[in-house]
């Protein structure tokens, strides 16, 4: 990976995160290259393009609202590369205004260097048997 990817590649994930605890699906959506992939619950979405995966988004803000989500804090399990594309492992913890975790995962990234920089091309959710998983 060049130098500096990885930093780039956590700045990224900075902003995905700031996208969520915003509420704001476009920042979120900045976030993706299209088409993307989105594999969770023992299957994969497919979106084509920016106002699908919009959708989605959305969908997923309206649970973090009845959640009360206001926090979302990450820590890079790993990233690697070569050339321009990476995968990145990342533990998050969704944490109501109190600081309580309403909900803990990973996920795994595949990313793609663009004209625009770093992007997520695809998502892989852990489910719930392997989140906490080493």
């Amino acid at each position: 990976m060049k130098p500096g990817s990885e930093d780039d590649i956590l700045a990224l994930m900075e902003t995905y995160a700031a996208g969520f605890d915003d509420f704001d699906a476009e920042a979120v959506a900045d976030c993706f290259t299209y088409p993307c992939i989105i594999w969770q619950l023992g299957r994969a979405n497919v979106f084509t393009d920016r106002e699908e995966l919009l959708e989605n988004i959305e969908a997923l803000l309206g649970v973090y609202e009845t959640e009360d989500i206001v926090h979302s804090a990450f820590e890079a399990k790993s990233v690697a590369g070569s050339g321009t594309a990476a995968l990145a492992s990342i533990s998050w913890r969704q944490e109501r205004e109190d600081g309580e975790a309403a909900m803990e995962f990973a996920c795994h990234y595949a990313l793609v260097e663009t004209a625009e920089g770093w992007r997520i091309a695809a998502v892989f959710n852990e489910d719930d048997e392997t989140a906490g998983a080493e």
